[in-house]
């Protein structure tokens, strides 16, 4: 193993897992802590998936710890942290405790954080996060359930989650190429900096981040970041090249879709496939809580539906209903509520052969894949960028869409299957 990532959330970690995969690594990702002694065969790229991105501060940092154990135990010689392109977190975490204490873990002075991905329209200017051609601030994710980003500018947003400096590596610099942006880290690391944002508006940018960053114990960012550095080994002559596969073999069985993201994104992805003529059957939270909707009815409609089109089950609603909802239940219960009740009808599903999953939104499809029991994944085509079909290694056999809310056109939900062979 030459590169072991963290990542904050299941979606997080199967988008970096595809990009080190495109760019030619062998690539597992595993769901959760890996036990001690866990055998990563022929890997040279292991990422670990968490669900710690909206836990307390320190049982994420605890949770990361404990991955970057495994992964040095493992072997590797490079440990990347992911977090989402959109920098989601509060004032009080996860990214600076986390990041912080894995530069304490490693021994490591100062670390990049650039959560830039262009090809998902996120870039960084002048620290600045822009998501399309609009701040972060003014995007839709101002609206986010759990964790609504209100500042754009990055510097300030890690600088109150984070004990040590944190500084900017602006686009000026990285347009000099490879050497400047070394030269600037390390002038920055002389003046007391721990955590440098770095600027990105085109992939060129992270891949000279990539080339500059060859040496670095720690890289934290989105999985743009990635992007230059399976080249640093393959310039070695370490690695070589693995293609990623056009299509997927799909285990015999039956498909559906999960979708409990209220991204502007998947709402628009849910109409799609209801215009496709998928069924649809809405979650309305205040029913779940009140048991006149329950896992049990949902899976039974789910299997009396299942024909041409894949059943859609949707709790993805505006974000002013979302908000009514999380006045009248809380916004904690509100999101657990239908995160549990998703996992308990996949289990139903799993067990009455359904075999193929589509899951959108990050903490959903945590929770939908550690109850249907995956512990780790290969990773097969690319759907959208960020989004591969994985298949499952081990039992139960499966072949899995994990997709971030933010992520995928708006035919998603309708294309996807045509990437599976029977």
């Amino acid at each position: 193993m030459l590169l072991g990532a963290i990542a904050d959330d299941l979606t997080g970690a199967t988008d970096l897992a595809l990009m080190l995969a495109r760019n030619g690594m062998k690539t597992v990702q595993y769901i959760g802590v890996p036990p001690e002694g866990t055998d990563f065969g022929d890997a040279e790229a292991v990422v670990v998936a968490l669900k710690s991105r909206t836990i307390p501060a320190d049982e994420a940092v605890a949770l990361s710890l404990a991955s970057a154990r495994a992964l040095l135990a493992g072997g590797t010689e490079q440990v990347i942290f992911k977090y989402c392109s959109t920098f989601d977190s509060t004032d009080a975490g996860n990214i600076g405790p986390v990041a912080e204490a894995l530069l304490e873990l490693l021994d490591a002075p100062i670390a990049i954080a650039c959560s830039a991905f262009p090809a998902a329209g996120r870039s960084i200017y002048m620290g600045h996060l822009f998501v399309g051609q609009v701040l972060l601030s003014d995007s839709p994710m101002k609206d986010h359930p759990l964790t609504p980003m209100h500042d754009a500018n990055l510097v300030r947003v890690l600088q109150r989650q984070a004990k040590g400096k944190v500084g900017l590596i602006p686009l000026s610099v990285i347009e000099q190429g490879a050497d400047a942006v070394r030269a600037a880290v390390d002038a920055a690391q002389k003046s007391g900096h721990r955590l440098m944002i770095a600027d990105a508006v085109r992939d060129q940018d992270l891949r000279v981040l990539g080339a500059a960053l060859a040496d670095a114990r720690l890289i934290t960012g989105g999985s743009g970041i990635a992007m230059g550095l399976p080249d640093n080994f393959r310039r070695q002559g370490r690695i070589g090249t693995t293609p990623l596969p056009s299509r997927m073999q799909a285990p015999k069985g039956r498909s559906v879709i999960l979708a409990g993201s209220c991204s502007a994104a998947t709402r628009g992805q849910v109409a799609t496939a209801i215009a496709a003529g998928s069924p649809a059957l809405r979650i309305v939270p205040l029913e779940v809580a009140s048991g006149a909707q329950t896992a049990a009815s949902i899976a039974e409609w789910v299997i009396a539906n299942a024909g041409v089109r894949p059943p859609l089950i949707y709790s993805s609603d505006a974000p002013e209903a979302v908000k009514a909802v999380q006045e009248q239940l809380g916004r904690e219960r509100a999101g657990t509520l239908v995160e549990h009740l998703l996992a308990e009808v996949s289990i139903m599903l799993r067990d009455a052969g359904f075999s193929r999953f589509i899951v959108a939104g990050g903490e959903t499809s945590g929770a939908v894949v550690e109850a249907l029991g995956t512990r780790a994944l290969q990773i097969g085509p690319e759907i959208a960028p960020g989004v591969p079909w994985t298949r499952s290694i081990g039992a139960p056999d499966l072949a899995l869409a994990l997709k971030s809310g933010n992520f995928g056109a708006p035919d998603f939900f309708v294309t996807a299957w045509d990437m599976l062979d029977d």
